[in-house]
């Protein structure tokens, strides 16, 4: 009988860069467990809680998983602007003031901005995903430019392309935190996909029957997911009155992991406002092309000179959640058992985990 040979899967390599509060906890999960994935590292960012708070949080959360990721703690406030977290939406420790227990785990030594530029090297093609404020990746920007060629992808979670933000009527809380770090960002020749805080609300959001079905998994993870988020909730509902868990950092994930889920999307020239305080952190598209126009041209002149953004306008709602669902319910890994309603799991195509009959 002839011998068969079959190709291994060789896992992507992923570089997160993390505010770590309740929704990138999630986002962590996502990609902690899906099987065609390998975190090579996680880097902190001051952002939705402080440096120190946000890497306890986010080696307590690879615990969950069963991760041994390095993590490692980086800038602790913008580059220019005075520090603003968002204790008022996801809690005083970021995870809803559940007094989680500390991590077993240390954070590294080594600087974020340092292990930023280290891992690129190290791995060429990787995908870069940003949850946070961007200060640590214009810093590794600025230090080392040649990593710019050795992103296969970026992946940012931030801005508001297309509508109102969330932190002011401008701006989504990522870019306005630090506008001058995503200004180098955009600016710097990465490959950026940029996925707004638009794409999380509306059906995009785990409303009542959402997260009921995850509770009924009955796992770690579907609890902590839920829990974790219970002030960004009631934050959330106060914000915008839309009754469920809005998950940013996740949908940009979902992406990371599966471009496909993104349904709609085009490439434009994007700038970053800086100087005014009214839409300070103000995400502006070239949506109609108009950058080069002679009225408009002096202006955008250091964007122009650079590679434009991809912008993802619309989502698959229900394969985010159905990616989110097999991440939760015991479904997002090759040794994970069958999740509680007794389905079992395959990778599908695209990479993407899903629950089977």
């Amino acid at each position: 009988m002839p011998r068969r040979c079959y190709a291994e899967r060789v896992p992507r390599a992923f570089l997160i860069d993390t505010d770590t509060a309740s929704d990138d906890a999630v986002a962590l999960i996502m990609a902690l467990r899906h099987p065609d994935v390998d975190v090579r590292a996680i880097t902190i960012v001051a952002g939705n809680v402080p440096v120190a708070q946000a890497a306890r949080n986010a080696l307590y959360t690879a615990e969950l998983c069963g991760a041994d990721v390095p993590v490692f703690p980086g800038a602790n406030r913008p580059l220019l602007r005075e520090y603003r977290h968002a204790e008022w939406f996801h809690g005083k420790d970021g995870l809803g003031d559940h007094d989680y227990p500390a991590p077993r785990r240390a954070p590294e030594q080594t600087h974020a901005v340092d292990a930023i530029i280290e891992t690129i090297r190290a791995n060429p093609g990787i995908t870069l995903v940003t949850l946070g404020p961007l200060t640590n990746v214009a810093l590794a920007v600025s230090r080392a430019p040649d990593i710019v060629n050795g992103v296969g992808r970026c992946v940012i979670m931030g801005g508001a392309p297309c509508c109102e933000g969330n932190v002011t009527p401008a701006a989504e809380y990522n870019i306005w935190v630090d506008p001058e770090a995503a200004r180098i960002v955009v600016r710097s020749g990465l490959p950026i996909e940029l996925v707004g805080w638009h794409l999380c609300r509306g059906a995009a959001a785990l409303n009542p029957a959402d997260i009921e079905h995850v509770l009924s998994f009955g796992t770690p993870l579907a609890r902590f997911a839920v829990e974790c988020n219970s002030t960004a909730m009631a934050a959330y509902r106060e914000q915008t009155g839309e009754i469920g868990i809005s998950l940013p950092d996740p949908v940009a994930m979902s992406i990371a992991l599966d471009p496909s889920i993104c349904t709609s999307r085009s490439a434009h020239y994007l700038e970053i406002e800086t100087t005014s305080e009214l839409t300070r952190g103000m995400t502006v598209v070239d949506r109609l092309n108009v950058a080069r126009n002679d009225r408009n041209r002096a202006v955008w002149s250091q964007a122009l000179a650079g590679r434009k953004a991809d912008i993802c306008w619309t989502i698959d709602v229900a394969r985010w959640k159905q990616l989110l669902w097999g991440s939760l319910a015991g479904c997002a890994g090759p040794q994970d058992p069958p999740s509680a309603d007794g389905a079992t799991c395959e990778v599908a195509a695209g990479g993407a985990p899903a629950p089977l009959g």
